[in-house]
């Protein structure tokens, strides 16, 4: 019986050392630094928030695919893009994690230095500065401004995001 006991005690640590192994490989595949506790996933696996994240003041609304807090307690928003390769991130893509990045420190009250891209093959550690955010709330005023505009131009030359987008039928500026 002590044998039993003694195998089945064994077997129980072997198992529960594979999984916290499994999982900080899953964790670091998913662009999660290792030294990190996930406090949030939004990536269907998990259990979903009920509300998104939400800033009155700023009127912005989001859910990152992740938030994990570090060694220091700090609060980082991951974002993954996990279909998308890249040497350098996308700016729309580091606008977005900006996004979160301000909506991190309106739930927690404390603004995070940096937030993580993770594209299929990259990690992108992307630091929040005074001049990124101040780009963020112009691009905010702009779209704002643009809602009440009653046509607004098309701002690129990709033929791509054309042909995807929603409005392609009734746009008078569609590239073909």
């Amino acid at each position: 019986m002590e044998i039993f006991l003694g195998a089945l005690i064994l077997l129980a640590f072997g198992a529960a050392f594979w999984l916290r192994r499994a999982g900080r490989r899953e964790q670091a595949r998913a662009g999660i630094p290792v030294n990190a506790r996930v406090v949030y996933a939004d990536t269907g696996a998990w259990t979903r928030l009920e509300k998104p994240l939400f800033s009155p003041r700023y009127r912005l609304t989001g859910k990152p695919d992740y938030l994990a807090q570090d060694e220091t307690g700090a609060t980082i928003p991951i974002e993954v893009k996990p279909t998308r390769t890249a040497t350098q991130p996308r700016y729309a893509d580091v606008m977005q994690l900006m996004a979160y990045g301000i909506l991190v420190e309106e739930k927690f009250g404390a603004r995070p230095a940096y937030g993580l891209l993770k594209y299929r093959d990259d990690v992108f550690h992307i630091e929040f500065t005074d001049a990124l955010r101040a780009e963020f709330f112009e691009i905010c005023q702009a779209l704002r401004a643009a809602r009440g505009a009653q046509n607004v131009a098309r701002n690129h030359a990709d033929a791509v995001k054309c042909r995807y987008c929603g409005y392609r039928d009734a746009c008078d500026e569609a590239l073909d």
